[in-house]
């Protein structure tokens, strides 16, 4: 009976409650928890910024395609004309360069120089090239294109004509000098 007494008596003493709210607060602070924030979640909050990246890569898928369509047209215009003189003379012109290529270097006169000058696809061959892709429709450029092959293959004719002219003699005197 003494105990019930006693506790009876001091039963608010044994009461307490707990650690005070300012202490909860403090630990909560000391904590800093991260919550977790779901795509959802994040793409709501920025939903503005989501908005923008999605219109720019479907633009840039647009712009792509586009870019990819022009490009073939352009390569559908100038085949017709083009291609088929390109074809014609290119193979024209590599069957000179060939010959002349056969030569040894100072038979024909030619340095390094001239030779990759004498190459098809040379800076005035890019550039018109270039200028052909960039407006297929200008008549100028491709009379200029035209020209330029022409122009190539008299000069590779040209060439082999003269060295054809100088070496005959000599092949003719080797052969007199044998028999």
């Amino acid at each position: 009976m003494k105990m019930e007494d006693f506790i009876r008596d001091n039963r608010s003493a044994f009461e307490e409650e707990g650690p005070s709210p300012l202490l909860w607060e403090k630990l909560e602070k000391q904590l800093s928890v991260k919550r977790k924030v779901g795509i959802v979640r994040a793409l709501g909050r920025h939903w503005l910024k989501v908005a923008a990246a999605c219109l720019i890569l479907i633009n840039s898928v647009f712009l792509m395609q586009f870019l990819q369509y022009k490009s073939q047209q352009q390569q559908h215009v100038m085949i017709p004309e083009i291609d088929e003189a390109g074809v014609y003379y290119t193979n024209q012109i590599e069957q000179r360069l060939e010959l002349i290529n056969a030569y040894p270097a100072p038979e024909l006169g030619l340095d390094s120089t001239v030779r990759n000058e004498l190459q098809l696809k040379n800076d005035t061959y890019l550039m018109l090239e270039k200028e052909l892709q960039a407006n297929p429709g200008n008549e100028r450029i491709r009379a200029a294109m035209i020209r330029y092959y022409k122009m190539k293959l008299e000069l590779l004719d040209k060439i082999l004509e003269e060295h054809e002219r100088h070496s005959t003699p000599k092949k003719i005197q080797q052969y007199d000098a044998e028999i």
